[in-house]
């Protein structure tokens, strides 16, 4: 299985979480906050905290500690507020 983040293909394992690639991968952070610009990853792991949001085929604030992969995803790293494509 195969999943795209920002125009490079990654090997994914079916089951696998969006942010659990990512950490495979070793990228720690994938979004940054709206005020400031830091930089943000996985915090709380369980979906509470919202730190892990990303945009999944064109849809923004998606958890990734929540989203499970699918073959062919389209993922793309999320800087600030965003709208639905």
């Amino acid at each position: 299985m195969k999943v795209r983040v920002d125009g490079r293909d990654y090997p994914a394992r079916q089951g696998q979480t969006v942010a659990g690639l990512l950490l495979a991968a070793g990228r720690t952070s994938w979004r940054t906050t709206r005020g400031g610009g830091r930089p943000r990853g996985v915090f709380c792991g369980i979906g509470v905290c919202f730190d892990c949001l990303v945009v999944v085929n064109g849809v923004p604030d998606v958890r990734a500690c929540q989203r499970t992969v699918e073959d062919g995803d389209e993922i793309r790293l999320q800087h600030g507020a965003e709208l639905p494509s």
